[in-house]
């Protein structure tokens, strides 16, 4: 599906907060569920730390010179360098992907990217990576495909999804691509 050369806002998602929650439900993992204002940045989320219990996550739609796509998904304080990280997925020069890719590819908009697309990339085409630190933590919170909403649950349950989904996610410790301190 392609965004509307008019206003690609106004295309339908091609899957429903709804229709993950009732996926999570019909898997038996457990969520909890959080509404709030929109949040379009990660400084914009820390906001959320003192009302919603667990790490905080960010994720990065990245592609390579090759035009392989990554979807990063990570601990928000988990600082990653672009250059650093090219060698941990084994891939060329690292830049992050456009608006129009994101939509196309994981059928959703900036500021609502979370590992959950993963449902609209039934092709498998984006390798997903994961923070061992992030995974490493007993509830992890991730947008349900709305940046106005917050979902919490445990990493193996996000691993369980990924089983559903056939992607075969790869987690990295992602402070080997820490940038360099100044």
């Amino acid at each position: 599906m392609l965004c509307s050369e008019n206003n690609p806002a106004e295309e339908p998602l091609p899957t429903t907060p709804a229709q993950l929650f009732a996926l999570l439900e019909m898997l038996g993992i457990e969520y909890s569920l959080h509404h709030h204002e929109p949040v379009f940045t990660v400084e914009e989320s820390s906001a959320l730390d003192i009302e919603i219990p667990g790490v905080h996550c960010r994720n990065l739609f990245l592609r390579d010179k090759k035009k392989a796509m990554f979807l990063v998904v990570a601990a928000n304080e988990t600082a990653i360098d672009l250059k650093k990280l090219q060698p941990l997925l084994n891939c060329g020069r690292l830049s992050f992907s456009s608006a129009e890719r994101l939509w196309t590819h994981l059928g959703i908009r900036p500021g609502s990217v979370c590992p959950f697309t993963a449902l609209n990339d039934p092709d498998h085409q984006v390798q997903i990576i994961l923070d061992a630190h992030m995974m490493a933590a007993p509830l992890v919170n991730y947008h349900p495909l709305d940046n106005a909403m917050t979902i919490g649950l445990a990493p193996a349950d996000l691993i369980r999804f990924f089983a559903h989904t056939g992607h075969e996610p790869l987690t990295l410790d992602l402070t080997q691509a820490a940038p360099e301190p100044t």
